[in-house]
């Protein structure tokens, strides 16, 4: 349903929260038992979310939004959208649909040159590259290699390129994306994503090429190699079979 296509969730979360807090101060209730109720609403509807971070958005949206505007006095709390308008230019709500603005930890790909080594000027993606930390790593992993970013938010495809100087960053959608000149395609995706990701991969990329991918595994799929991290993240390696079927796991 229409209703529940994201962040629209977020959205009336969060505005049935301030109508509980303005409904509670216009019955004579002090700010801090209405704040305390609006935050509860807004708690209890963050938990009709599937995913973690969602959850954290909702929750954390409406007490954050009236403790920044505190210090305005009898400013208009209507004033919580500017903030909320900046966050949609910078993360559009095509973005919200796909994965998260995590960046990728420092080292974390420190170990794929010698499980997946490539040839020099080889073109390694990062599949929804962020503000480039992904792209950092690669650059640091693959200093011989022609490494390329693409990234749905244009603001944030702005911020990688500063970032992530070596690195050829794009705006554009992955998904529509050709994979097929990459020799390694880099993801930090979510779960319910990879099925996808892996039937991308296997359709266009080539027969010696590789996928990496943090945090998530494809499910059902053997990788080449995967290892842990000192905070606990994951990093998974495949090699897609081109226009073949996935190959289960023993």
């Amino acid at each position: 349903m229409w209703i529940t296509r994201w962040p629209l969730p977020a959205l009336l979360s969060w505005l049935a929260a301030w109508f509980i807090y303005a409904a509670s101060l216009w019955a004579g209730l002090s700010p801090g038992p209405a704040l305390a109720l609006g935050a509860a609403v807004a708690a209890a509807l963050a938990w009709l979310n599937d995913e973690r971070w969602r959850r954290l958005i909702v929750a954390l949206g409406f007490p954050a939004s009236v403790l920044a505007l505190g210090w305005q006095g009898g400013a208009s709390g209507l004033l919580w959208l500017a903030p909320l308008a900046l966050l949609w230019w910078l993360y559009p709500r095509r973005t919200w649909s796909e994965a998260p603005l995590f960046p990728t930890p420092r080292g974390a790909l420190q170990q794929l040159p010698t499980l997946a080594p490539l040839q020099a000027q080889a073109r390694v993606l990062d599949a929804g590259c962020g503000v480039g930390d992904g792209l950092r790593e690669l650059l640091h992993a693959y200093p011989q290699a022609r490494v390329e970013g693409v990234e749905w938010s244009r603001p944030l495809a702005w911020v990688a390129r500063l970032r992530a100087r070596g690195a050829r960053v794009r705006q554009g959608d992955l998904w529509a994306d050709d994979w097929a000149p990459f020799a390694l395609v880099y993801v930090f995706q979510r779960p319910e994503s990879m099925p996808r990701v892996w039937a991308k991969a296997c359709a266009e990329l080539a027969p010696d090429a590789w996928l990496a991918s943090l945090d998530f595994a494809v499910p059902d799929v053997t990788p080449v190699a995967n290892w842990q991290l000192s905070n606990g993240q994951n990093v998974w390696l495949y090699r897609p079979v081109r226009n073949g079927p996935a190959k289960p796991a023993n």
